[in-house]
């Protein structure tokens, strides 16, 4: 999928190390509703935020790791590449 799924399955656990808690969350794996964004449909958003401004987010469906984006001003999300430990 995109973001750095590269097919390989992340786990909640892996994100939580490599990124630490999220700043801000929408959602969550338990909710039937989801959302499409950045063409993948998820129903748990992980958003970070630094000082400087930058927003990264995770998006999940369910258990499933669906990638890492960065947050662009207009609202449009970039896949990136989950940072390593």
């Amino acid at each position: 999928m995109g973001g750095g799924g590269g097919g390989e399955a992340v786990e909640r656990a892996t994100v939580w190390k490599r990124l630490g808690a999220p700043t801000d969350q929408l959602g969550s794996v338990n909710d039937p509703r989801t959302t499409e964004e950045a063409g993948v449909k998820w129903n748990e958003k992980w958003i970070y935020r630094d000082d400087g401004g930058a927003e990264r987010v995770v998006l999940w469906n369910r258990y499933d790791y669906l990638g890492y984006f960065r947050a662009h001003p207009d609202g449009t999300l970039e896949p990136e590449t989950l940072p390593d430990a």
